[in-house]
């Protein structure tokens, strides 16, 4: 039987630099977000029920989603994420579940890398295990900028709309402190690679 590793952290954290760092190990990696663009692209599932929960002003001309003007309609207003997200996170849920099904259960752990792990209670049912990935604010700030291009104002509210990093460490079984040195930051996956592989062993 596999382990599961619940992968979170904030906006900026490195997550996904964390997850693959475990993927080049060989461990089978997952992401919600992945799930959700899959969800969301042209002819994707949810595409429907967002054009009717969420109204067609969130569409593109040729019918595919303007996905700056969703991120600029959720974040005007509360409900309108609160809307959205009983539209992606069932089916998000339901699309690692099935993934999860496919992995061959002799393979030791795998890792999901799931942003609002913290927020969603629900996704944690998905995984046994959950590994935090902390960071200073300053370098989350710089990193979403250089990535996404987005302004500072945007990425505090962005922020300040997640879990802390307190109700993080509540649920977490593992921490990471990626502060942007990539020796230490892969030495600690290495530590953890083999700490997983040995519960998976015991586990199994």
């Amino acid at each position: 039987m596999t382990l599961w590793v619940g992968l979170t952290g904030s906006i900026g954290s490195g997550k996904s630099t964390v997850a693959a760092c475990f993927a080049s190990l060989g461990v089978p990696a997952l992401s919600a977000d992945e799930m959700s663009h899959k969800l969301t692209a042209p002819d994707g599932e949810a595409l429907d029920e967002i054009r009717q929960k969420c109204g067609s002003d969130l569409f593109l001309a040729d019918g595919t989603l303007d996905r700056q003007r969703m991120r600029d309609w959720v974040f005007a207003n509360n409900q309108h994420r609160i809307t959205l997200e009983s539209i992606l996170h069932p089916l998000i849920w339901q699309k690692l579940h099935q993934a999860q099904q496919k992995i061959d259960n002799t393979v030791p752990y795998g890792i999901i890398e799931i942003p609002l792990l913290a927020e969603k209670p629900e996704f944690q049912q998905l995984v046994q295990r959950i590994l935090i990935i902390e960071a200073p604010l300053n370098f989350r700030i710089e990193r979403i900028q250089l990535r996404s291009r987005l302004n500072e104002d945007l990425i505090r509210t962005i922020i300040a709309q997640q879990a802390d990093d307190h109700k993080r460490k509540s649920i977490a079984d593992d921490i990471i402190i990626n502060d942007g040195n990539w020796q230490q930051l892969n030495h600690q996956v290495m530590q953890l690679h083999g700490i997983y592989t040995e519960l998976a062993s015991a586990q199994s």
